[in-house]
């Protein structure tokens, strides 16, 4: 599934391409995904000019003079800039013409992901209820730690909770608490703020090295230009189970929290 740095990745992707077009048409192919398409899409976006793309959690935000586009690429969508001359294949579900000549392109296998529209995309209801940004200056130790006090939830789950952070999923979950030295399963409300400091410090930091190199390429997911991501060949501890430790080189360990795979090390981490 496309985390943040992916759902960055992208945006940075499409942006050149799209940012003060105008729309000229819509084809939508298969309107049941995850949610039905509103069958009122052309509508609202034909003649458009696209102002600007941003992201809010793994929300792709292509925001227009007349409202907001949201598509969330669920676990094997894509975004990618075409030519016309290309055609669509069964997994194509939606092309939106812009007036480069290029279409703009969303694909999903399993149909797992969505397309809204919104006149004011602020308060829909997949938005309203999200955490700080991990990467933005709302996000700090002080905000963590507060909100950690009294939670028996473990570490792992309560950052990768969308209603605390957003974004944080679970390969850079392992992959932050790793550099931070933190147990995955410690009780979120037993930590201290020194430990937070450092793990929100490595949060920040491991979520930008992924971005930068583009993202990690997962089962389905691939760039917007079609090109996988490379940050996977940088993990430490995920999908490296009973693999050496890269500072105590002691086996790392797999377990499930939450339903999802996680890696750590039992030296180093406490």
């Amino acid at each position: 599934m496309p985390e943040l740095p992916e759902v960055e990745t992208t945006c940075r992707g499409i942006r050149p391409h799209i940012e003060q077009t105008q729309i000229t048409n819509v084809t939508v192919r298969q309107p049941k995904l995850r949610w039905p398409i509103t069958p009122s899409l052309k509508k609202h976006l034909k003649n458009q000019t696209i102002t600007g793309v941003r992201r809010r959690a793994k929300y792709i935000l292509i925001d227009t003079s007349n409202g907001t586009l949201m598509v969330h690429l669920g676990m094997t969508g894509t975004l990618s800039i075409v030519s016309p001359s290309i055609p669509a294949s069964f997994h194509d579900h939606v092309d939106i013409a812009l007036s480069s000549g290029e279409l703009l392109r969303y694909r999903d296998p399993r149909r797992f992901g969505s397309i809204h529209w919104s006149k004011n995309i602020e308060c829909h209801a997949l938005i309203t209820h999200l955490g700080p940004e991990p990467l933005s200056t709302e996000f700090t130790p002080d905000t963590l730690y507060l909100k950690s006090r009294q939670r028996k939830t473990s570490v792992k789950q309560f950052i990768m909770d969308g209603k605390i952070v957003v974004g944080v999923g679970n390969i850079y979950a392992n992959e932050a608490l790793f550099k931070a030295g933190i147990h995955p399963k410690r009780q979120a409300g037993k930590i201290s703020l020194k430990r937070y400091e450092h793990l929100v410090e490595q949060i920040k930091t491991t979520l930008s090295e992924a971005i930068e190199a583009g993202g990690s390429t997962l089962n389905d997911f691939y760039n917007s230009d079609g090109k996988p991501g490379y940050f996977q060949f940088s993990h430490l501890v995920y999908d490296k189970a009973n693999k050496p430790c890269p500072v105590c080189k002691k086996p790392i360990t797999c377990t499930k929290l939450g339903q999802r795979a996680t890696y750590f090390c039992t030296v180093c981490q406490k």
